[in-house]
């Protein structure tokens, strides 16, 4: 008779096979999948975080290509959210394909396979997304119930030194860079004796231009950027405080929240979602 513990560990199993099936598939077919999620963070900070997915980065131009090749060895899939994510599924394990993170902002290009790093992953020798390029897609994560800070610090304090920072600061660019400024400055908070792993001339140019921006008038238009942030937390602002959403102004391609149409508690007086009935 098959113990609880028998059980588990057959389906640890099982979930793994359909993980290293999933990215072999999409390896063999030329697709350059880049893992990322809690195999990437070990890679780079040696942090291991027990996960149910499996998560796979890959540019947006692949995506359905990636998709059809994953139907044809029997995984259903889905285009979970044209602007970001897409899924495909084994039974009751699941693979995430992602091509930008949520606000559609941090869009997988050729720079992330360029630099990514080659390791082992399920038995398989394969690219995982750069370091950079997890700190930029990160950051913007920031909803109550998930808040990617943390995975920040361990990487800024195992890698910080050994980052391209040219290339950070050129990722998060004029539009940005506050957020950035505002991680390294927890950063600074969290682990104090790690200073150095954030260059001297790096917070130098980030103070400055804060600086340089308390100088300047506010801006005359009401615009909510927290949305960039969170889907939820700022919703009373955009839809009953007449703030404009700035997916609107910032997001291409970005219509509302087709996957997750996010709206008040019933009877709470709200009445229109994320995207305030399809702006």
């Amino acid at each position: 008779m098959q113990t609880a513990t028998d059980r588990a560990v057959s389906q640890e199993k099982e979930e793994r096979d359909a993980h290293r099936r999933a990215l072999r598939v999409l390896q063999e077919r030329g697709f350059e999948p880049m893992v990322g999620g809690a195999y990437a963070l070990k890679t780079h900070t040696g942090i291991w975080r027990d996960t149910k997915d499996l998560d796979l980065f890959l540019r947006k131009d692949r995506i359905r290509g990636a998709l059809a090749a994953l139907k044809s060895e029997g995984f259903r899939t889905e285009l979970t959210d044209p602007l970001w994510i897409a899924k495909a599924f084994q039974g009751p394990y699941f693979i995430d394909l992602i091509f930008s993170s949520g606000n559609g902002i941090a869009t997988v290009d050729e720079h992330w396979r360029r630099r990514a790093p080659t390791c082992d992953v399920l038995g398989l020798q394969a690219l995982v997304v750069p370091a950079e390029e997890i700190i930029w897609s990160k950051a913007f994560i920031q909803e109550r119930e998930r808040f990617d800070g943390a995975d920040i610090h361990h990487l800024l304090r195992c890698k910080g030194a050994q980052l391209d920072w040219d290339h950070l600061l050129g990722r998060f660019g004029e539009k940005h860079w506050e957020i950035l400024l505002v991680h390294l400055i927890t950063f600074r908070f969290a682990f104090p004796s790690e200073k150095e792993q954030v260059p001297d001339w790096v917070m130098r140019e980030l103070i400055g231009r804060m600086q340089g921006r308390e100088a300047e008038p506010a801006p005359s238009e009401r615009v909510c950027r927290g949305t960039l942030l969170s889907r939820q937390q700022y919703l009373h602002e955009t839809n009953r405080e007449g703030y404009r959403d700035a997916r609107e102004l910032e997001t291409p391609d970005w219509t509302g929240d087709d996957a997750y149409p996010v709206k008040y508690p019933n009877g709470s007086g709200g009445e229109d979602d994320a995207h305030r009935g399809g702006r």
